[in-house]
């Protein structure tokens, strides 16, 4: 058999694989919550996994492969979990803070900081490493803080922390 036709084979085959899954190389600080969905994500992965296996010939293999990706990466996420405190003082900005601000207009947001994988910007949970999380982290009522968001610097006031409820 010429080398050609094993080449074709194998990159036939790894067309089928899915891109993993970026790991991100910041701390993996996680909510209890966060630790939660954690756990619950990997085993309803599991179970995907479990129903997918039991159909045999008839089992979907992209669809296998792909829940594969997510097991590695959900576990790889649960392993390296760091459980922070909760946010237990109102006193500065921390991971798990409920945080008020307001931009230069007096808009007023109410945002968390999370984990990456708890983060749902729609739902006012940002990531603690991102643009906005850093300007935060740390902050008390009434300090201003430059947000560095790619639209431009904005300027924003802590107007209220609360503790994770």
């Amino acid at each position: 058999m010429s080398r050609a036709f094993v080449n074709e084979d194998n990159a036939a085959a790894q067309a089928d694989q899915p891109v993993e899954r970026r790991v991100s190389e910041q701390p993996n600080y996680v909510t209890a919550a966060g630790l939660e969905q954690l756990h619950a994500r990997v085993a309803q992965l599991q179970a995907q996994y479990t129903e997918q296996s039991s159909r045999g010939d008839q089992a979907d293999k992209q669809r296998q492969a792909d829940i594969e990706r997510d097991l590695r990466y959900f576990n790889q996420r649960l392993q390296s979990a760091q459980v922070v405190a909760a946010a237990n003082s109102t006193d500065k900005v921390q991971i798990g803070s409920w945080v008020t601000f307001a931009d230069e207009d007096n808009t007023e947001q109410r945002v968390q900081l999370v984990g990456e994988d708890q983060a749902q910007a729609g739902s006012g949970l940002i990531n603690w490493d991102s643009p906005l999380g850093r300007a935060l982290v740390g902050a008390a009522v009434g300090d201003e803080v430059l947000w560095k968001r790619p639209a431009g610097d904005q300027l924003i006031e802590v107007l209220r922390i609360e503790k994770d409820a």
